[in-house]
């Protein structure tokens, strides 16, 4: 069934929940900036309804009458568990208890995906690639607690994201480095899925499969150290570990690239590629995008950006939240009145 009246009522509460952090504003109107309130770490409390009324509500006298929020996992039925969250996202009990009259779940990375045509190209870091065609598909990809991807489609004058679980897809060996490693990465039901290696801890376990297979004993623990060490060239194993990083990623967004054939662009989100941005532009990952036979002109055309907005997928939601009309996004099962 087409949706009815897709408009919100401003004001409109938005958020943006992954696995680790939250990040919520109020849009007032459909000509406002968000009003932005602090980060939070989701494991500091207890719900999602508790860091709404701790972290936004506490601190304005702002009502919401509508709500817009993108979590970290697929949306299905009236209690929403998060994938790396232990919050279970309530919609009809969010609406009771702040007095909302409608609740809007997207997935993350359809926020993300909205944000990809509604950032200014300040925000957007060029990777290679030709210039990007202006209603050609895109893909957006980003590795942080998890790794999320979507695509982006244009059709009949709107936008279209495409949610998905592409991070969960398998992820194997080529190099004879790779096979050297791979017989160290812990599998999950007999296989290794390209979120067991671009995410935060998958820098852990690259770093710790190349320790293992070299026979050295770890010194660094968290993503935080691997990176810094690889950064300031002060380890050589967190050195290969995100050259690995980067051509691996590399890899996964070629083939992303090739499934949606995105002459618009293939776009990096979430606080790792900026942090490694440097590490991306050696020509290692740009190499492995690219390296896809017999379709390798293909790829060479395809543009890659590092989206270095703080706060992309609250950019992304309160352009939906302006215009609906600009983008075509089926709500039902997902919108609660």
């Amino acid at each position: 069934m087409p949706n009815i009246d897709p408009n919100f009522v401003f004001p409109v509460l938005i958020g943006d929940i992954g696995g680790t952090n939250a990040r919520f504003a109020i849009l007032v109107d459909s000509y406002a900036e968000p009003k932005e309130f602090p980060i939070l770490l989701t494991q500091d409390f207890e719900t999602l309804e508790d860091a709404i009324q701790s972290v936004v509500l506490d601190h304005t006298s702002i009502q919401p009458r509508s709500a817009v929020i993108a979590i970290a996992g697929p949306v299905e039925g009236d209690e929403i568990p998060l994938t790396n969250c232990h919050w279970v996202v309530k919609p009809r009990q969010m609406m009771e208890r702040f007095n909302l009259q409608d609740i809007t779940v997207l997935n993350d990375f359809e926020a993300q995906a909205l944000a990809v045509v509604s950032l200014d190209e300040k925000h957007l870091e060029n990777i290679g690639g030709e210039t990007s065609h202006p209603n050609g598909k895109r893909v957006v990809l980003g590795p942080g607690t998890g790794l999320g991807v979507a695509g982006l489609i244009r059709s009949r004058q709107t936008w279209v994201p495409v949610p998905g679980e592409g991070g969960h897809v398998d992820f194997g060996p080529r190099s004879e480095r790779d096979l050297q490693i791979f017989p160290f990465i812990e599998k999950i039901d007999g296989r290794v899925s390209a979120e067991q290696l671009l995410c935060g801890r998958g820098l852990q376990h690259i770093y710790q499969a190349i320790c293992q297979a070299d026979a050295i004993s770890p010194s660094l623990v968290t993503p935080a150290e691997i990176t810094d060490a690889a950064l300031d060239k002060s380890n050589a194993q967190a050195i290969e570990t995100l050259e690995l990083f980067a051509i691996y990623l590399g890899r996964l967004a070629g083939d992303l690239a090739l499934i949606f054939m995105a002459q618009g662009g293939v776009y990096l989100s979430g606080g790792i590629p900026q942090r490694i941005l440097s590490a991306l532009r050696t020509g290692s990952f740009r190499a492995a995008f690219e390296d896809k036979a017999p379709h390798q002109s293909i790829l060479k055309s395809i543009p890659i950006y590092v989206i270095t907005h703080p706060r992309a997928a609250i950019a992304g939601l309160a352009a939906y939240a302006r215009t609906p009309s600009r983008f075509d996004i089926h709500t039902d099962g997902r919108r609660w009145r």
